[in-house]
């Protein structure tokens, strides 16, 4: 029997491309950007798409057009727009009107209920509170100014509705994806069985004894399948690209001189952290970094390993492990973005086989004895470090290794202060 799935804040169909590896049928995908939709209606024209707010969409207006009653709908899956929980955005939480769209997936989830449920997200997610502490809103309930309030409330929501939910803190690299990306997946279910995610299949630390991770080479470098004779790319600057034509393959800006640093940082040189990203060149030895939206930032720099110019359109799906012949609609700019956006469809993919043999344990024994009814929340692993840039006073680029015993093993550099 097919299991049928509706996509719920589809965007680029990453996650559900995952699924649908493993066995799952995409529907209907709801989704108001007008570029994405039009990438689904390219590559998936079958499926039945809602080109606008889910605010403005009914489940029962779903199964109707579709022609599926509740019964068929085994999964519904999707990820609320993250951009006001990120850990690197302005963090307003439910003061933002984007963060309430977390809720109109629980609305969908209850009025359609079906077995399961996927919703994915960022790790910022799990510390935010409902409203922040510094904030002026005027609310009764104290408890929502709390760190991780919101996802407290989430659960809730959830359990009141009936589902247990098992909350998974994971990285896509370690499940074969060749790029670092860490997420949150929530996997419900109303039959209250406890549910398990798999343990990483690939690892950079010798002890593991795991298979080495895949790295960005293995993606888009001289011997992947990658085809991209017209690559399509938003630039670095002038400016940025005479600084980038500094750092080597595998630097970033712990590569140049100190002068050079200040010089093209300005303050944020002054800053503290890591700013690992800032004047980045990337390196075939290692996974990627997380893909971003916009790849030609100074401070999000994914700079080709080999080519003077942030990676391209193709590039950037090859990482997120879209399918080759999967055709992004819009401009240069808006493929960045559906792309940058998507959960790596590796992913999807596992969650998906998880969610599966779920689905087949609940045919076969309906509801669990435990009747559980409540939450949990398992870290496998997601804090995941592949290189170092930095250590005791020196740079590192090139093949440096996280876990290197000495410097014989990194690729020093001494360049010329010009």
């Amino acid at each position: 029997m097919i299991k049928k799935s509706i996509s719920l804040f589809s965007g680029a169909m990453g996650l559900d491309l995952g699924l649908e590896n493993a066995g799952f049928q995409t529907v209907a995908c709801v989704e108001n950007d007008t570029d994405a939709i039009k990438t689904i209606q390219q590559n998936r024209p079958d499926i039945t798409t809602f080109s606008k707010s889910i605010t403005e969409v009914t489940g029962e207006e779903i199964l109707q057009e579709t022609g599926l009653s509740q019964s068929e709908i085994s999964l519904i899956a999707g990820g609320p727009p993250c951009q006001a929980f990120s850990v690197f955005g302005n963090r307003l939480g439910l003061e933002d009107a984007r963060g309430q769209l977390v809720f109109e997936f629980i609305r969908m989830v209850e009025e359609i209920r079906p077995p399961v449920f996927l919703m994915e997200n960022v790790r910022g997610i799990l510390s935010m509170a409902i409203v922040p502490k510094n904030s002026e809103s005027d609310t009764s309930l104290p408890e929502h100014k709390g760190k991780g309030s919101l996802m407290d409330l989430i659960f809730k929501e959830m359990n009141r509705i009936g589902y247990h939910v098992d909350c998974f803190v994971v990285n896509s690299v370690n499940y074969g994806a060749p790029q670092i990306r860490e997420r949150v997946l929530l996997i419900g279910n109303r039959f209250g069985h406890r549910t398990e995610f798999p343990q990483p299949l690939y690892s950079n630390r010798p002890e593991d004894k795991l298979p080495p991770f895949k790295t960005l080479g293995e993606a888009i470098g001289p011997g992947s399948d990658l085809d991209d004779p017209k690559p399509e790319i938003m630039n670095f600057s002038e400016r940025k690209l005479k600084y980038l034509s500094m750092v080597p393959e595998g630097g970033n800006w712990r590569s140049l001189p100190v002068e050079i640093q200040k010089e093209s940082m300005k303050k944020s040189w002054y800053l503290k952290g890591g700013r690992s990203a800032y004047w980045r060149k990337l390196s075939y030895d290692f996974p990627s970094p997380t893909v971003v939206t916009m790849p030609n930032h100074a401070g999000t720099s994914m700079c080709h390993p080999k080519k003077l110019r942030a990676i391209s359109v193709a590039e950037a799906a090859a990482i997120q492990e879209f399918p080759a012949n999967w055709e992004f609609q819009g401009t240069v700019t808006s493929k960045f973005r559906q792309i940058g956006n998507a959960v790596p469809t590796r992913l999807g993919e596992v969650a998906g086989s998880v969610i599966s043999k779920l689905l087949d344990k609940i045919t076969k024994d309906g509801f669990s004895n435990e009747k559980n009814c409540s939450h949990t929340i398992t870290h496998i692993r997601p804090h995941v470090r592949t290189r170092t840039f930095w250590k005791d006073g020196q740079s590192f680029a090139g093949s440096h290794s996280y876990y290197a015993k000495n410097n014989e093993e990194a690729c020093q550099l001494s360049l010329p202060i010009l």
